[in-house]
């Protein structure tokens, strides 16, 4: 038998670590002195050491590598589990390439002047116009592309003609900001009349004043772009006036890179009242 010491050179886990893992019963000494309670364990079980190291070598946590031990000599379950962990790591990767945007971005935002003059607000009107649109509740905001899947799907037998400008924009009715079921309308302005749909409603929207900015880049800018929109609001003497929308120049389905985007931050305003 090894003593925990020479099992601990051998297997390259700390006398910490095997001491917790004995604990948590992941990897039990074969015998304990019940005098001097020193740790004793067999040449048999550094493969079980060997197998804990790989398994937290891919990011999974103690308890869940104690069930993948119990499966280990299955290779099927053991795929089943490897896959799930792979799922896991391409999700972590994507927010982590995300969040790395967010900090080129920034630095860049930072480089070019530090502060909020970079976006411009304008008050304006958008017209009145004949729209195809849908709207429904989605998981997250960034899956608004699934509506405009869905209507694009249910209106290509009518050969609906676009109107120009086509003002394809996406409408945030909640409240507030929401992390899941997001009510989202796309709307799309359209030349002629036609049939709704299962889904698409065509109809008639009316005017409505608007204080805009418009940017270049990605999402990660929104924050910015709506402070700068906030404060031109408040500094003017307006008040909102409706739920808020972007109106996509420049779509994600038509830019090459995030870069490419272009996009105008809508809400709509009013006057304040005098008091």
């Amino acid at each position: 038998m090894l003593k925990i010491g020479d099992f601990s050179k051998l297997s390259r886990i700390s006398i910490r670590m095997l001491r917790h893992y004995d604990d948590i019963g992941l990897l039990v000494p074969n015998e304990v002195d019940s005098f001097t309670g020193y740790r004793y364990y067999l040449e048999s079980q550094l493969p079980r050491a060997g197998q804990i190291q790989a398994l937290k070598g891919m990011g999974f946590g103690l308890a869940m590598i104690g069930k993948i031990l119990d499966k280990y000599d299955d290779p099927q379950e053991l795929e089943h589990f490897l896959l799930l962990k792979m799922e896991e790591l391409e999700e972590e990767s994507r927010e982590a390439r995300r969040r790395m945007q967010v900090i080129d971005s920034t630095i860049r935002w930072l480089r070019k002047d530090g502060n909020m003059s970079g976006y411009e607000v304008t008050l304006k009107t958008m017209p009145k116009r004949y729209v195809a649109s849908l709207r429904d509740v989605i998981p997250s905001y960034d899956c608004e592309g699934t509506l405009w899947q869905r209507m694009n799907d249910e209106i290509r037998s009518q050969n609906v003609r676009p109107a120009v400008p086509c003002y394809g924009l996406a409408i945030f009715h909640d409240e507030g900001f929401k992390e899941s079921d997001v009510d989202v309308e796309v709307q799309s302005a359209v030349e002629g009349t036609y049939e709704d749909t299962e889904h698409v409603r065509f109809k008639t929207v009316e005017e409505v004043q608007i204080a805009s900015a418009t940017y270049k880049g990605g999402y990660d800018q929104l924050t910015k772009v709506n402070r700068a929109v906030a404060d031109w609001v408040s500094e003017n003497g307006y008040d909102y006036d409706g739920a808020s929308f972007c109106i996509y120049h420049v779509s994600p389905y038509n830019a090459k890179t995030p870069d490419d985007l272009v996009t105008e931050v809508c809400y709509p305003v009013k006057k304040k009242e005098k008091r």
